[in-house]
Order: structure tokens, then C-alpha cells, then sequence
């Protein structure tokens, strides 16, 4: 398989190194290839300005092992001055991390400075999950096509394997026939090509052999679960476009996504009583923190239900 292309010359060592490097996160991290594009972006934006700042020589893997932690902050300041947010250039500094740590692994060089730089500060946003009588209604509503019944049927099996599931569309989109969701529980290959195993709703279940008894194409087994109309795998971009018309119609704001389905998911069962660590392993995130952004829901949710029904909230 051919390399992620860079976009400019490096140093020959260096060359050559981002090769074996690239090889490594393929094979042994398994990342995605969208994954992998992103980091050698990062990796190329962050070797540009560091000719740049050197007066135009590419740099070599001594001049990299020789980096002091002035350097790599200055590249984070142009990055700032750039405009690119916290989130934006904690993720850079992680691709660059990243390669610094597999070179010294590799035994090609020692970088302490960059150990000492700080991870900007990232604002995740709180999740915005719909309440659970909205996703009832969107389930039910997302049934409705009345052209052609099997497309709401397949749209309704989706959304609530989403919902039911707590899976990402991805993961949903990348089922085969053969892994549709019709006993108690599922396998799920997700990021990472880690593989987790999910509990399957009797809810699920039915909207599932639903859409598989209505829809108008022979499923092989080895072929996508969810299809378009002309019966290739259903894309993303569809199915983002199947919300959206039913969030307009439900009068839903714009954060009712497909993602959304899978933070109600999470933050429904927390309300419920559900384990955190519980709902990080039916999530799939590696870790903890992802999860907890959910906390964040809970209590945000009780704040409003405190300012809308408290007597001393409604008096202030």
C-alpha cells in the first residue's frame, strides 16, 4: 500500500523515517487510514515550519533530536496566532508526540524538550443527548415515509440501533448481514479495531427483522446490513440527511444528530442508575474521562429541573 504523500521534500533520514513510521500505525496500531491521513498532515504542517524557522533547510533527524522545547512552543504559538482552537492544536501536538515517541522506540532519536510541553487546554462541549420522550417520538417518526415504506422502516431500524445500542453511526453503517442484531447481544468492531459486546433490546430486535422483511434487496451475508435505494451500502451523508429532515419536521434543534442518539443512549442509562464503567465498555471509549463527560449532562439536566420546579428557584 502506498504511503500517505507528504506534499513537500524532507531530508532523506527523515524521509524514511515517516515511511517506517507510518508502516508501524498502520500495522501495528491499526488506525484508519483517515486516521493516519490527519496525523501525516499534522506531522508535514509541523516539519514546514520548522524549515520555515530555520531559514529554509529541511531539518534531519539531528536537527529533530536537537529541538529545544522553544522550538516546538513556537510552533504552538503560530498555530494559536493561526486561529486553530485548543482542541485543534492539542490534536497537532498529539500526531507530533506521537512519531517523537516511535523515533525513540525505534532507537533513531532522544527528544526529552517535548516532554515538557503542556497539552492545550481543550473546552469539550457537553453532550446534547435528547430527552427520552423526543427520542420516542423521533423513533416512531422516523418511520413515516410514506413513499416508500422501506426506507422508513430501514431509517427507523438505524436510528433506534443508534439509540437502543449506544453505537456510532460508523459502527452501525459498517454491520454486515450477517451481524444484523437479532439474538441478545452484538459484536461490534469500533475504534481501533477494538471489539466490544453489546446488549440487544427486544425494541431493536423488532425494528431490525422489520426493515430486513420489507426491504426490497437480497442481503448477502457477507454484504452491508443497511442499504440505499439502489441497494450499496447506506453512506453517512444519507442518513445525516434522513435526521435532518425529521428534526425539522419535529421542530428539534440542530443538535439532534446521529450522535446524538448515542449520547441519549449514554446519558438515559446514567439517569437510570447505570455504572459509568458500565457504559464506558458499551460505549467503547478507552477512557473513562470521554465518559464522565456525561456526569456533566446529568447534572445539568437536574439544574433545570431545580430552576423550573423548586418554589425558591421560581421566586428568584
Amino acid at each position: 500500500m502506498t504511503e500517505p504523500a507528504l506534499g513537500f521534500s524532507a531530508k532523506p533520514d527523515v524521509q524514511d523515517t515517516l515511511v517506517h513510521w507510518q508502516r508501524w500505525m498502520r500495522s501495528e496500531r491499526n488506525v484508519s487510514p483517515h486516521t493516519l491521513s490527519a496525523y501525516v498532515t499534522d506531522v508535514a504542517e509541523f516539519l514546514r515550519f520548522l524549515t520555515e524557522y530555520r531559514g529554509g533547510s529541511p531539518p534531519s533527524l539531528n536537527d529533530l533530536a536537537g529541538m529545544k522545547a522553544g522550538e516546538f512552543r513556537a510552533w504552538l504559538s503560530r498555530l494559536a496566532m493561526d486561529g486553530l482552537v485548543g482542541a485543534s492544536r492539542a490534536r497537532k501536538l498529539a500526531a507530533v508526540r506521537n512519531l517523537f515517541r516511535w523515533m525513540d522506540r525505534d532507537g533513531r532519536l532522544h527528544n526529552p524538550a517535548i516532554a515538557t510541553l503542556n497539552t492545550p487546554k481543550v473546552l469539550r462541549p457537553v453532550p446534547r443527548p435528547l430527552t427520552e420522550i423526543d427520542a420516542d417520538r423521533f423513533l416512531a417518526e422516523a418511520e413515516q415515509d410514506r413513499e416508500e415504506p422501506w426506507i422508513g422502516k430501514r431509517d427507523r431500524a438505524l436510528f433506534t440501533l443508534l439509540y437502543g445500542c449506544g453505537l456510532r453511526i460508523s459502527e452501525a453503517l459498517g454491520l454486515a448481514r450477517k451481524d444484523a442484531p437479532l439474538g441478545e447481544s452484538l459484536r461490534v468492531t469500533g475504534k481501533g479495531r477494538k471489539e466490544r459486546m453489546i446488549p440487544v433490546l427486544p425494541a431493536v430486535t423488532e425494528a431490525v427483522q422489520a426493515y430486513l422483511d420489507s426491504c426490497p434487496f437480497t442481503l448477502p451475508p457477507d454484504g452491508p446490513l443497511f442499504v440505499g435505494v439502489r441497494g450499496g451500502r447506506l453512506s453517512a451523508g444519507i442518513a445525516q440527511h434522513q435526521m435532518q429532515k425529521l428534526r425539522g419536521l419535529m421542530g428539534l434543534p440542530d443538535s439532534a444528530t446521529p450522535h446524538a442518539l448515542r449520547h441519549s443512549f449514554a446519558t438515559h442509562l446514567l439517569a437510570d442508575g447505570g455504572d459509568l464503567r458500565a457504559i464506558q465498555d458499551l460505549l467503547g471509549h478507552a477512557s473513562l474521562s470521554t465518559t464522565q463527560r456525561y456526569t456533566d449532562v446529568e447534572s445539568e439536566q437536574l439544574m433545570n429541573v431545580y430552576r423550573s420546579a423548586h418554589p425558591r428557584a421560581r421566586k428568584s
